[in-house]
């Protein structure tokens, strides 16, 4: 062959499952337009499906009241007006709202005066090296009530931690990573996820019942529990399964472990740190002397309701304040440590943290308002108890029990969140729908949620959706430099099946036993009127 002769053409490479499955999921997800421009479509085709099922006479009978509940049609006179008068009430009544923008000003107190960056550095720096592993995933999962702080600060700082341990970064990283975004609803505190998705709950479930509450406590004792089984299966994979893969060994790039955030607390910080522990333990002391009985000791009980025998009703103010409680942790201990590692020297300095945690919501903001007019224009045309109605029925005549009705749930939520990777967005779009159609099968809208963060969770560190993906994948190239999604997710996809299997065989057992999964929240759901017969 003469160097005229044409070459022959290069045999085709061939991809992997794993590749083919990547691009299946890059193809659908860019696919897919904005999240708050998805919501004014949604909305937009709420009123033109208002309109058909209105000429075509759709109609179920309300389980509750038996009265014959008719789909109200937004393309009528009455139905623009309502449109027009609704619309900014839509988007400042909508419940997730307020209470998300007051417990970040909280937080962002806390984020801001470098409370909560100290705090994990000490818990990863301290460790002792055989225990690095569980303790990065343990502190990514605490890191998620704290908003960005640990993709930001924790996954970084894992990979130089690992280096200083003669262990490689990105077996460190992927542990954080894994914990922070794979245990995403899993914590021993209540976060600002908390309220947010309950709001969003409480939103779906009033379409059936126009009195019922969920809490931001509503998932608390299952979150706890899930804790050390995230921390231990994350240990798991990360030593068994990934640790093979990268060996002790590693080249560090240009990465070192003189980089500051890999360096000791400074007496400052620690001083700070000080200070934060002595204001917290002194505010949670005030809590607890207003949460006693009343009477136990003198001035107790001055946060529950006098009068009221019931134990938990009594402590209905606590429950319902739990986002205060969050915006005065939040403010309290990072005004104390503010003031004792020198970072706030003057209430310009709080409030510069709390309007820098409002600065990062403006997106946020402009996705709330399209989602509170879909949520609205939904519950308006009583087109959510028609499908919930015709749902319930469907799944009532398929026969299926608890447990696999809603380990098909989860399975479903974890594939949807390949392509959508907004919890909020996600459970916006799923709660009015998911929501009534379980409220009907006899199913409380804090188990149908805890199912939702289980299966939201899981698919977080896989989906090139999920907004900090890219990140990671830059974090990773600091140590090899042709890492890409393909990497990342070949490193990460041992989590997010082990998480799936391990939380979903947790989720089964919970739902056997009949254990409950936060301070009056019910597993199963009564009809008020069905209960008040009930000897």
């Amino acid at each position: 062959m003469t160097a005229a002769d044409p070459q022959p053409p290069a045999p085709p490479v061939r991809r992997s499952a794993i590749d083919r499955f990547l691009n299946i999921v890059e193809r659908g997800g860019n696919a897919l337009p904005h999240p708050a421009t998805l919501f004014a479509i949604l909305a937009v085709l709420v009123i033109v499906a208002s309109w058909l099922a209105s000429m075509a006479g759709v109609s179920v009978q309300h389980p509750k009241t038996g009265d014959t509940v008719e789909v109200f049609n937004l393309l009528s006179v009455e139905g623009l007006h309502r449109i027009m008068t609704g619309l900014v009430t839509n988007f400042t009544g909508f419940a997730p709202l307020g209470t998300v923008l007051v417990a970040l000003i909280g937080i962002g107190v806390a984020e801001h005066s470098g409370l909560i960056g100290a705090a994990l550095r000490l818990l990863v720096l301290s460790s002792p090296k055989f225990l690095l592993t569980p303790i990065l995933v343990f502190a990514g999962v605490m890191s998620n009530m704290a908003s960005e702080i640990g993709y930001v600060l924790l996954v970084p700082l894992a990979g130089l931690i690992f280096i200083a341990a003669g262990r490689h970064p990105i077996l460190g990283m992927a542990a954080a990573f894994a914990g922070v975004s794979g245990g995403y609803s899993a914590n021993l505190l209540i976060g600002t996820i908390d309220p947010l998705l309950s709001g969003l709950s409480q939103e779906a479930a009033r379409i059936i019942d126009a009195d019922y509450t969920v809490t931001p406590l509503a998932n608390w004792y299952f979150m706890i529990v899930s804790t050390p089984l995230v921390t231990l299966l994350g240990w798991l994979v990360t030593e068994k399964i990934v640790a093979p893969r990268f060996p002790d060994t590693p080249s560090t790039g240009a990465a070192s472990a003189d980089d500051p955030q890999a360096q000791r607390l400074s007496a400052a910080e620690r001083r700070g740190l000080r200070w934060a522990i002595y204001a917290t333990l002194a505010f949670s002391l005030l809590l607890a002397w207003g949460a006693l009985p009343i009477g136990a000791v003198p001035g107790a009980g001055f946060l529950r309701i006098a009068g009221e025998a019931d134990t938990l009703r009594s402590l209905a103010p606590v429950l319902s304040g739990v986002v205060a409680i969050i915006f005065m942790y939040g403010v309290v201990a990072g005004v104390a440590y503010g003031v004792g590692a020198g970072t706030i020297r003057s209430d310009a300095d709080v409030i510069k943290g709390m309007s820098a945690s409002m600065a990062t919501l403006g997106s946020y903001l402009v996705l709330v308002f399209f989602a509170a007019q879909f949520v609205a224009f939904f519950n308006w045309t009583q087109l959510g108890l028609v499908l919930a109605v015709n749902g319930a029925a469907s799944l009532q005549a398929a026969g299926l029990s608890a447990i696999p009705l809603f380990v098909l749930f989860i399975l479903l939520t974890a594939f949807v969140n390949l392509f959508m990777g907004s919890a909020s967005a996600k459970w916006a779009l799923m709660a009015p729908v998911f929501v009534p159609m379980f409220m009907l099968l006899g199913y409380s809208p804090e188990l149908t949620q805890v199912a939702y963060r289980v299966g939201d969770s899981v698919t977080n560190i896989i989906s090139p959706m999920m907004s900090y993906f890219a990140l990671i994948i830059a974090f990773f190239q600091r140590y090899e430099p042709k890492a890409g999604i393909g990497t990342l997710v070949a490193v990460m996809l041992p989590y997010s099946i082990v998480f799936l299997i391990g939380w979903s065989a947790m989720f089964a057992i919970w739902l056997a036993f009949g254990l409950p999964i936060g301070p009056d929240a019910p597993l199963d759901y009564v009809p008020a009127a069905a209960a008040a017969v009930v000897p």
